[in-house]
């Protein structure tokens, strides 16, 4: 059994990257004494009481019965209360499994508990659970691990996801046996958020408010995201002096001081990207001066659990921006735009055709301009929709484009699209 807490240690103290930080095997690793974590794309943290098991998140659908066959492992004690820190189905959509291990045994009924904007996530996945299939497609589709996928075989949200059965407003304390759990609700990567105090062990359950990476507040396929709010939150959080940081992504933290520097860091990296979005919205700044004109010290960014390989502070630019000022950009060609293939039609004539536009793109990709030659062969494209060759170049250019990025949002939505120039152009070959 891997010492989780050592681990951790030695990355942060000593800037180590190139170590994983979320380990997805399914084990289950005791912390303390009655405190244990079964490692998945999205932990499940579990305690033990003298009236059974509180556990936090239960990992995807694809993981919901290992999960349980872990922590079964470990304890026999039945499961009485199950706390969503919020309704990302890696989170909730292994819950039938923690369900099915009740019923069979027999035991009182299962007692789920989120804020209660969590219900109305779950229902609006069904409203959107096409739209969510696909973008999650692009998004985690070609990972190799099915334990790491959140994509359903046929629906986003599994059928036999377990609702709550109790919601809070602001905040919510609980007892189970002897232990005390402090629910607060704060708004970060979702609205629907929910950390915990657990005073007797001096623990911080922190959700996905920690992930081991950038904070995921800018995601370009999702919902709105809360930058402001989630440092508010982490430094709430840092006023706690806690002994133990247990986030449901990457590894588990010991130590008031390594504690509240990463939560301060972190609140200190989000509060710069509000900060400098506001300050350039207020002094009537485009969102491309503002993309263009701003700065986060390297040094922040290179800490082993800021870096930005899963958001990225651009994206979070303009997640601030449609917070608060709505989609227009401050360009006013696209206040109402023409269609994107009108658009390439005209560029296309001006430039003696879509191959030759093209061909201008995978030129400009070479000498390393790739966000124009992104634009360009977009509207090759465009123009020419069925040409092969063109679609050849495409899928050069967003190779060289998945390359260059460094998040996993940016890399899933390059990767399809080069994956999709290829497959037309073979099949036009």
């Amino acid at each position: 059994m891997t010492d989780l807490f050592a681990l951790s240690e030695k990355i942060i103290d000593q800037g180590i990257t190139d170590i994983p930080t979320n380990r997805i095997n399914l084990e289950l690793s005791v912390l303390l004494d009655d405190i244990a974590m079964v490692e998945a794309f999205s932990h499940a943290i579990i305690f033990k009481t003298e009236e059974g098991l509180v556990v936090f998140d239960t990992g995807n659908e694809q993981v919901g019965a290992g999960i349980v066959k872990a922590i079964r492992g470990w304890s026999t004690e039945r499961f009485n209360t199950l706390v969503y820190t919020h309704g990302h189905v890696d989170h909730v959509g292994g819950s039938g499994a923690f369900l099915k291990d009740v019923t069979a045994g027999g035991n009182p009924a299962l007692k789920v508990i989120a804020h209660e904007n969590l219900p109305k996530r779950l229902d609006r996945y069904e409203q959107t659970d096409g739209y969510n299939m696909t973008i999650n497609q692009r998004q985690f589709g070609k990972l190799s691990d099915k334990n790491l996928t959140v994509i359903g075989e046929k629906r986003f949200l599994p059928s036999d996801t377990v609702f709550p059965t109790i919601t809070y407003t602001g905040q919510m304390n609980f007892k189970v046996g002897n232990t005390l759990f402090q629910l607060h609700h704060d708004k970060g990567e979702t609205d629907d958020h929910t950390w915990a105090w657990v005073p007797k062990y001096r623990t911080i359950c922190a959700g996905d408010l920690i992930i081991w990476n950038f904070p995921n507040a800018g995601n370009p396929q999702k919902v709105q995201r809360y930058p402001l709010e989630w440092s508010r939150a982490l430094k709430r959080m840092a006023a706690l002096d806690a002994e133990y940081l247990l986030p449901n992504h990457g590894l588990p933290i010991r130590g008031k001081e390594r504690i509240r520097m990463v939560l301060l860091n972190t609140a200190e990296a989000l509060d710069r990207v509000v900060e400098q979005t506001l300050a350039g919205m207020n002094a009537g700044k485009t969102l491309d001066q503002l993309i263009e004109a701003f700065k986060m010290p390297q040094a922040l960014m290179e800490k082993p659990y800021l870096r930005p390989l899963y958001d990225e502070p651009e994206f979070v630019i303009r997640n601030i921006w449609r917070l608060y000022g709505g989609w227009y950009d401050g360009n006013p060609a696209r206040l109402r735009p023409a269609t994107d293939k009108a658009l390439a039609i005209e560029m296309a004539g001006l430039a003696g055709g879509a191959l030759k536009l093209a061909k201008k793109a995978e030129s400009l990709a070479e000498a390393g301009d790739l966000r124009v030659a992104g634009h360009l062969v977009e509207a090759a494209k465009d123009a020419d929709p069925e040409n092969s060759q063109v679609h050849d170049i495409r899928t050069k250019v967003y190779t060289l484009l998945r390359k260059d990025a460094t998040s996993l949002m940016a890399k899933g939505i390059y990767r399809t699209a080069a994956e999709e120039s290829r497959e037309l152009s073979e099949k036009g070959a």
